[in-house]
């Protein structure tokens, strides 16, 4: 019988644990571990991630900081606000909503931000860390897809994962941390020859590509665990909804276990973010 991995339960039961933690932290340390968010310009996705991820940091009892910016905030205004931010003991985590508007360079504000407050996981100091296996902070939706693969897949160790997509956010980092869970890792791309067939082999398939349905039902190995990272906006009878890079319908039945899109890896991601600025406040005060 097949699964459906409730990634909303399971961030629910994250940020109650991080809200324990954080009450003993404030105990122990006398400090509300603090996040601030920074969004420039109005884009309507943005927008609404920014308010989720506020909302589930007041939820775990921790201080949130939100500073909205123009659209036509320059380089050196957006620099200055995170060399602050940088400096300001009260912020444990920095988090800036990307896409940025197009004049402004997102490397460069990646690489401004301290790695030590770096809760999304993507400086390069951060990034070479989890190559070489050290402690880190690491992306929020790998973080949160191995916690949902640990959660369903008794033994990890040995297991083919097929990871489909090679970005800095997800794919990359992602067959890292099953790498050092002892996975046997293939990524694939659009560049892969025969990606179905190589698809088919995979005792677990991780799909981030960005193309709505692109996984059918004949890419799938039967009793696969298959997580959906995937999210598109698509047009079906005049409305619009969400959907992820895998036909999830008609791979349901074939698969042991699989994340639905809305309700999977979605949730997971910001309740990572919120794990992650504990982990990262704790770090600060040698925890």
């Amino acid at each position: 019988m097949t699964v459906m991995i409730d990634g909303k339960a399971l961030a629910d039961e994250i940020v109650q644990d991080v809200a324990q933690e954080v009450s003993s932290f404030k105990l122990k340390h006398k400090v509300v571990p603090g996040l601030a968010v920074v969004l420039v310009g109005e884009d309507p996705a943005s927008s609404v991630y920014v308010r989720n991820k506020i909302l589930r940091t007041e939820q775990a009892g921790l201080q949130s900081f939100a500073h909205y910016l123009p659209e036509n905030t320059t380089q050196k205004q957006l620099d200055d606000l995170i060399d602050q931010l940088n400096e300001d003991d009260s912020v444990h985590g920095i988090l800036v909503q990307l896409p940025l508007p197009k004049h402004l360079s997102e490397s460069r504000v990646i690489d401004a931000i301290s790695p030590a407050k770096d809760v999304d996981g993507f400086h390069p100091e951060n990034v070479g860390k989890l190559v070489t296996g050290q402690q880190v902070l690491v992306p929020c939706t790998p973080l949160g897809c191995m916690i949902m693969l640990k959660r369903h897949v008794d033994e990890l160790s040995g297991k083919h994962a097929v990871v489909i997509g090679r970005s800095n956010i997800v794919g990359k980092p992602i067959a890292n941390l099953l790498l050092q869970s002892h996975c046997t890792v293939t990524i694939v791309h659009s560049r892969t020859h025969n990606i179905e067939s190589i698809c088919r082999s995979a005792d677990i398939l991780i799909a981030a590509v960005g193309q709505p349905h692109l996984v059918k039902e004949d890419w799938v190995k039967p009793g696969a665990v298959v997580i959906d990272v995937g999210i598109n906006q698509i047009t079906s009878d005049g409305k619009r909804k969400l959907v992820g890079d895998v036909d999830y319908h008609a791979v349901f039945s074939k698969v042991s276990a699989i994340t639905p899109v809305p309700g999977g890896v979605g949730p997971m991601t910001i309740a990572c973010l919120i794990q992650n600025t504990l982990t990262a406040a704790k770090h600060q005060f040698g925890a």
